[in-house]
């Protein structure tokens, strides 16, 4: 039995709907992974605020249709292609794909889109090398810690230098 109306134009609202809360997407292929492994891939992606749509490349061509963000990904509607949409870590969802894809050998990406442009394979490369949010969070963390780990020095050393400049003053009258 083949899908009704209906049903197909519920899979291109609930595409529409993932894509208008992704900041970046990518295309691969995904022709010899098994079911197991494409379970595997999106438990890893939604670790990192990522999700793998696999539906029809017409789908998903309909569910970008005039929308500016992402007309560029109508060059990567085809063969076998999953998309992988990020909402919140981009290089943490590329990097967990990455693993992913050193574990498998088995798919490659197609291209990928960011802010309505399609990027170059150097471009995605250079997003992989961006650090996760978690990365992010623990240099912010350790940042503030320094601050506030040299305020206290600071704010530690004023009593400490008056004190010391009032007994120099007191030894320089006793003598």
């Amino acid at each position: 039995m083949g899908r009704t109306l209906e049903n197909k134009k519920q899979i291109v609202a609930g595409l529409k709907n993932s894509l208008e809360t992704a900041t970046f997407a990518f295309a691969i292929n995904y022709r010899g992974l098994t079911v197991g492994e494409i379970t595997d891939l999106r438990t890893r992606l939604r670790a990192k605020g990522a999700v793998c749509k696999v539906t029809k490349n017409t789908f998903m061509g309909k569910a970008i249709e005039g929308n500016e963000k992402w007309t560029a990904m109508e060059s990567l509607l085809k063969d076998s292609a999953a998309f992988i949409l990020v909402q919140e870590d981009v290089g943490g969802a590329v990097k967990a794909y990455q693993e992913f894809q050193k574990a498998t050998k088995k798919t490659e990406v197609i291209g990928a889109v960011m802010d309505g442009k399609l990027l170059t394979e150097a471009q995605f490369k250079d997003v992989a090398d961006l650090p996760s949010k978690e990365q992010l969070y623990s240099q912010i963390a350790g940042a503030v810690n320094s601050i506030v780990s040299n305020i206290a020095v600071l704010v530690q050393e004023i009593p400490t230098g008056v004190a010391r400049a009032v007994q120099a003053v007191a030894d320089k009258q006793a003598a």
